[in-house]
């Protein structure tokens, strides 16, 4: 489906970023995996989809910085002469409650989750301005759109991406480019296994469907938003949450 296709998939290297980067790659795109520090992470990633027939590299990149970004970017686009889908999910959190919450925790999850979609963006975008096509998708989260106790870093980063979003499809949708975000719930990955077990279970108790989500669902949305069907939907925010922020 996406055979001549590049991406880049920021976060890559595990959890929903893996599984993104594996549905891609298993339909023909050729793909990038940035990741900030865990070259194993990544490296299995890469080998994953080598076992399935498709192609991953991987590469370091802080994201929040302008001049690792710009590094990482050129070299691949001179090498690749462009890409064709940016998927921005590299995230992080820092949780606390907000009267407690340290200055640097509060930056560094605005510099890693808002900072470095705008800075990838920023980077990719000049490409597909040229090849009049491009495919933006950022990994949001229900956590931007209803905020959530002890999470006012992350909220206030995932709700920034959605106004990213909506800017930066408004400014390329003429060239041919489109620009959306996903919005995720609970969904199963090291980050939720990770919770006390009282707090998953009343987490899924507060979902409709009484489940986690699946990265593999996240990663599904992103493969119909980067195909040719998806051309004429842009600036939208696509809740993948069980019905939780109905």
């Amino acid at each position: 489906m996406f055979t001549g296709k590049n991406a880049i998939v920021t976060g890559g290297s595990r959890g929903i970023g893996r599984s993104i980067a594996l549905a891609l790659a298993r339909h023909h795109a050729r793909v990038a995996v940035f990741y900030a520090g865990n070259e194993t992470a990544a490296k299995e990633t890469a080998a994953f989809a080598a076992e399935a027939g498709g192609e991953i590299r991987t590469a370091r990149c802080d994201v929040s910085d302008a001049a690792s970004v710009k590094q990482a970017c050129g070299a691949l686009q001179e090498e690749w002469g462009g890409i064709d889908f940016l998927i921005n999910c590299a995230g992080i959190t820092r949780d606390g409650l907000m009267m407690r919450m340290k200055d640097e925790d509060f930056d560094a999850v605005l510099s890693t989750n808002l900072r470095g979609a705008f800075l990838m963006t920023r980077a990719c975008a000049g490409t597909m301005v040229k090849r009049r096509f491009g495919r933006i998708i950022n990994i949001s989260s229900v956590s931007g759109l209803c905020g959530n106790a002890g999470q006012a870093n992350y909220s206030a980063a995932k709700a920034g991406m959605i106004g990213l979003t909506k800017s930066v499809a408004r400014e390329l949708a003429g060239r041919g480019i489109t620009c959306n975000a996903i919005a995720p719930g609970f969904i199963e990955t090291d980050m939720t296994a990770a919770l006390p077990e009282k707090v998953r279970e009343a987490s899924i108790a507060s979902i409709p469907m009484k489940r986690m989500g699946r990265p593999e669902e996240i990663a599904a949305l992103v493969c119909f938003l980067c195909s040719e069907p998806a051309g004429y939907l842009t600036g939208e925010v696509i809740r993948v949450d069980g019905g939780l922020a109905m």
